[in-house]
């Protein structure tokens, strides 16, 4: 492993970095960790000030929809500030990951309806139109035992209720959305069960080290 070093190498500048991953696969953790190598801006998801996300949990069938345009909306204004913005930003999940993943899940899981479906797709569709894919995508990959034990290990209350077919159904279209991903070149994909970035440096290092091959500052 090449040794890293905490000046930013040269290569190209990405002006839009993203995390994508199921619950509990470590997307946070990383992004807190990148952005504090590179000196990138982090932009998390909004979790313990969603309105809804207690809701949904205890009533799915009920909230999915409330919860679903939360995202959508928190997601695509992220993007709007970091096109806008000057400096380069980190983000924690994308906005395609509700629409390919969460959403349809949802939908065929009978917690949303198809009227809500729809009527969410539909606003997608026309806000996908206006933004741009981010400029280099990671994807953390992780087993359900792996989900499970980092959910279990953050503790926090409102996922005391998920369900493990809700975990699966999940990792399953997250598998299936990374294999059409088609929305930029630069893609990495990390395998979370063999690779603890968040306690050992070395690991983290190799996770660095591939991203500066895709800047083209290792060649």
């Amino acid at each position: 492993m090449k040794k890293t070093t905490d000046k930013k190498p040269a290569g190209i500048d990405f002006k839009h970095i993203a995390i994508a991953g199921n619950i509990g696969a470590g997307k946070t953790t990383l992004v807190t960790l990148l952005a504090k190598h590179y000196g990138w801006t982090p932009h998390f998801e909004e979790v313990e000030n969603n309105p809804y996300i207690d809701d949904f949990y205890q009533d799915m069938q009920r909230w999915s929809f409330h919860m679903q345009i939360y995202y959508l909306n928190n997601r695509f204004q992220q993007i709007l500030d970091i096109r806008a913005g000057e400096k380069s930003v980190i983000q924690d999940r994308t906005i395609y990951e509700d629409a390919h993943i969460f959403a349809p899940n949802l939908h065929d899981m009978s917690l949303m309806s198809t009227r809500d479906y729809e009527a969410y797709q539909n606003l997608y569709k026309t806000l996908q139109s206006l933004i741009a894919p981010p400029d280099l995508l990671i994807y953390l990959r992780a087993s359900i035992p792996t989900l499970v034990t980092q959910i279990q290990k953050r503790g926090r209350s409102f996922e005391d209720s998920i369900r493990l077919d809700y975990l699966k159904k999940l990792n399953a279209r997250y598998e299936e959305f990374i294999e059409g991903y088609d929305k930029a070149n630069r893609l990495l994909v990390i395998n979370v069960d063999d690779c603890n970035f968040e306690e050992d440096p070395a690991q983290l290092g190799d996770i660095i080290n591939r991203i500066e091959r895709e800047r083209g500052g290792l060649f």
